[in-house]
């Protein structure tokens, strides 16, 4: 088959979620003999002559990520009846570059990758030529924004932000129910998001998780893990990673302190927002920014903490940490979406206090430690390696007619 795929960032090198994603749907999709075009944002176009997406793709068109002032967005969600994702990724050079590819090519499938790129689904409607148009739902985004409010409601001096959030999740309800209903298909990454988007009573939708190579985070034999080392991974300007870290960082630290002073804490990944950054400024907590790659912290980590209070989907963090060896301590929201097996190998808490005993008790205890993380490294390969999840996508396009 061949396939057109728009995605919000370049696959690789993978620093997103949805990065990490795409990058295994593209390499799974070579391996099973289907030639992708890819159309993506990236952050710099000019170091990309050597990436292994040349030799997993048909085709590589990259963009520069568009630049939408503050104020430019602020004044369109003012006079407009837009929710910002609607517009935030949208970029003539974009546009014309999709046109251009539909006008010289003709494909099976026509798939985009989250909900930011539905800005783009007119002119894909308008030149699609009988091909299937899939809509690849990273998150229930409108579900996201409600859970996003509903927290930072309980919080003093954040009912500005709460206002806007809840004005974001009522418009981005109508634009994903357009969006489920233009399409031929939506992948959901968990039940959960199934059962929101299911709402909307739109195309057929089909459960296809995040996933990850397992032997790419295979830790080094011989290797030792710290003895009092908290890890956190994420890109840290995304507000599900910032509140997860503040509180951890405000209400849950200091209590597993008060058990083991030496413990530290190192915050991983790009675009730390202020109020992380700030964070640095306590000795125990390292923020490092950009990383090239995430493995030595997870290979080094003590304890994988997920301390996240809102959020949707399957969490691509948790099944690094997971295929990486850790073991985790998470937050109910954190686990959400994946399967029972890797719930079990986890610790589960939703208050500040829960949260620190669970931490303190790992520990505590390496043994423990280690059966947990060599169980958590099964789950994860055995439930969410791309050789397990790749037949449920090539199924899916099976059931729509294609293969």
């Amino acid at each position: 088959m061949k396939i057109l795929l728009l995605t919000p960032d370049s696959p690789f090198p993978s620093a997103s979620g949805a990065a990490i994603r795409n990058f295994g749907i593209i390499r799974g999709l070579h391996q099973h003999g289907h030639q992708v075009t890819l159309l993506s944002y990236a952050d710099d176009i000019r170091g990309h002559a050597a990436s292994p997406l040349n030799d997993y793709c048909h085709a590589v068109a990259l963009l520069p990520i568009p630049q939408h002032s503050k104020f430019k967005r602020v004044w369109k969600l003012v006079t407009s009846a837009q929710a910002d994702m609607e517009h935030r990724l949208y970029s003539e050079a974009y546009q014309k570059q999709l046109k251009r590819m539909l006008d010289d090519s003709s494909f099976d499938i026509i798939q985009f990758s989250g909900l930011e790129l539905g800005c783009m689904l007119p002119q894909i409607l308008a030149q699609k030529r009988g091909a299937v148009v899939i809509y690849d739902a990273l998150n229930a985004e409108a579900e996201l924004q409600r859970l996003v409010a509903a927290v930072d409601r309980r919080r003093p001096g954040r009912l500005p932000v709460a206002l806007y959030s809840s004005l974001q999740a009522r418009r981005l309800k109508r634009f994903e129910r357009e969006i489920c209903r233009s399409v031929d298909a939506v992948l959901a990454v968990s039940e959960e998001d199934r059962a929101h988007l299911k709402r909307h009573n739109g195309a057929p939708l089909y459960l296809m998780p995040n996933g990850i190579s397992a032997d790419d985070y295979a830790p080094p034999s011989g290797q030792a893990r710290g003895h009092a080392q908290l890890v956190f991974t994420g890109k840290m300007d995304y507000r599900p990673n910032v509140d997860a870290i503040e509180w951890f960082a405000g209400d849950v630290f200091p209590h597993i302190q008060s058990a083991h002073p030496a413990t530290t804490l190192a915050i991983v990944g790009r675009n730390p927002h202020r109020r992380i950054l700030d964070l640095a400024a306590t000795p125990s907590i390292g923020v490092t920014g950009w990383v090239e790659s995430v493995l030595p912290y997870l290979h080094s980590a003590t304890v994988y903490i997920a301390p996240l209070r809102m959020g949707s989907g399957t969490r691509l963090k948790i099944l690094e940490a997971m295929a990486a060896g850790c073991v985790i301590v998470s937050t109910s929201i954190g686990a959400s979406g994946l399967h029972p097996d890797l719930r079990a190998a986890m610790l589960l808490a939703d208050d500040a206090e829960a949260f620190a005993q669970a931490v303190i008790s790992l520990l505590d205890d390496p043994d423990r430690r280690i059966k947990l993380g060599t169980k958590a490294r099964a789950a994860a390969r055995g439930r969410y390696d791309w050789s397990a999840l790749m037949p449920r996508l090539l199924q899916a396009y099976e059931d729509l007619g294609l293969g």
